[in-house]
């Protein structure tokens, strides 16, 4: 199996990418405007692997990494084209997107303050604990991507703003953090993405959980979307086999091994170097879930989710989550209404077997935690919503259900309005 060179281009570069000659020109301005605000990055393996170019601008691997115009509001979208035909300073480009990135609610669900814990009273950069059970941590060398989502939630941490950017490359620190929180079962190694570092690099980070004075940490989770972006980083890198033998030896030491892979269509399934990553994966012991947002004009049909299901399962991939699209970014662009996204879900779960409806969903990251929309019913005559916690800040709130007001146009937790009367939601009261 013959390993591609990897090649990555960013939005300085977009003229250069051979695939997008027979693009018009005015299509391909509007890419640049919307990549000075937005991170853009791809690699040949998605060129050259995934995106059918026959079917550009819609096809849905295409949507996932290139710029479209409407991702940008269009004030937004009208003030950069309008500067960028000036010829502009650099500078000048960097401040008015600066100001542009405000308007997105670049970290949305409290992450820059309510996230951050504090360790001698002093906060604790690279870190975020939002959940009792649950750190994560963000590694210095892992804070870029194979290619970059367009939807990301974490689009912040790729523009280059140090203000805007979680990282750490203090193991020491981690690892006194961790040693004094022993309610902590669960890391999640995150970005970014940290399989885009070396094992050389990652070994330190993963290594120091097999300390006894971290017996408490059970499960490592590492997030990422390189199965779907470069799975040769499993099968023929330099150091794949020394990644793989990393994630053994985890294994082997008792040690919880879950694979986070990000998913967003079954098209990224379909290459047969896909199918070797999971497969030497799988092989150390460690397991693989998936997880993804409901993103419109990407995979807001449940054909696509049932069948992406199908097919993860068929590879003994575990499906996890169906995210709602976040409150951050381009969320303009891939915003689905609440309604239509449960009806989406329901739809696909129909048409999968029990070992696929492992997937909870859909399920909004908001900043009380994660809320799942269970259904759309009456009670006592009023059409609502029926929502839970899946995760809570407050662990009293899981499994426990509410109702909000039924509304066909709700995008997100901060649209809906309390059921029945009531003038807010329990958890607002804490």
């Amino acid at each position: 199996m013959n390993q591609q060179i990897f090649k990555v281009y960013t939005n300085r570069q977009l003229d250069k990418i051979e695939a997008l000659q027979k693009i018009p020109q005015d299509m391909l301005f509007s890419m640049q405007v919307v990549a000075n605000v937005l991170p853009f990055r791809v690699n040949n393996y998605v060129i050259n692997e995934l995106i059918d170019w026959n079917n550009i601008p819609d096809d849905p691997i295409f949507q996932l990494v290139f710029p479209q115009q409407s991702m940008l509001e269009q004030t937004s979208y009208e003030r950069m084209a309008s500067l960028l035909k000036q010829n502009p300073a650099p500078q000048l480009v960097k401040k008015l997107a600066t100001e542009l990135r405000a308007e997105l609610n670049p970290h949305p669900a409290g992450q820059m303050d309510l996230n951050v814990p504090s360790l001698n009273n002093e906060p604790v950069k690279g870190i975020q604990h939002k959940y009792k059970e649950t750190v994560l941590f963000f590694p210095s060398q892992g804070q870029v991507c194979h290619s970059y989502c367009t939807f990301c939630f974490r689009w912040a941490q790729f523009v280059g703003d140090k203000n805007l950017r979680f990282a750490s490359h203090e193991i020491d620190q981690l690892h006194t953090y961790l040693k004094t929180h022993t309610e902590v079962s669960d890391i999640l190694f995150t970005g970014g993405d940290p399989m885009v570092m070396k094992t050389k690099n990652l070994r330190p980070y993963l290594e120091t959980l097999l300390s006894p004075e971290l017996s408490h940490v059970q499960t490592i989770r590492i997030g990422t979307k390189a199965l779907t972006f470069w799975p040769y980083r499993f099968v023929t890198d330099d150091d794949a086999d020394e990644l793989l033998e990393l994630l053994e030896k985890l294994v082997k030491s008792g040690k919880h091994v879950a694979i986070m892979a990000h998913y967003n269509h079954w098209r990224e399934l379909e290459p047969p170097i896909a199918h070797e990553a999971i497969r030497r994966i799988r092989n150390t012991g460690a397991e693989i879930r998936s997880q993804g947002p409901l993103l419109a004009h990407i995979n807001d049909d449940h054909k696509v989710w049932a069948k992406l299901w199908r097919e993860q399962v068929k590879l003994g991939i575990i499906p996890y989550y169906m995210f709602v699209e976040r409150d951050t970014g381009a969320c303009n662009y891939f915003e689905i209404p609440l309604a239509k996204a449960w009806e989406i879900y329901r739809q696909a779960i129909q048409k999968v077997s029990g070992l696929a409806r492992t997937a909870r969903g859909p399920s909004m990251s908001a900043g009380p935690g994660k809320v799942e929309i269970q259904g759309v019913t009456e009670i006592q005559g009023e059409k609502v919503f029926v929502l839970r916690f899946i995760q809570g800040r407050n662990p009293e709130w899981v499994q426990k259900p509410f109702f909000a007001k039924y509304d066909p146009k709700a995008t997100w937790l901060n649209h809906l309005e309390p059921a029945f009367g009531e003038k807010q939601f329990f958890f607002e009261k804490q």
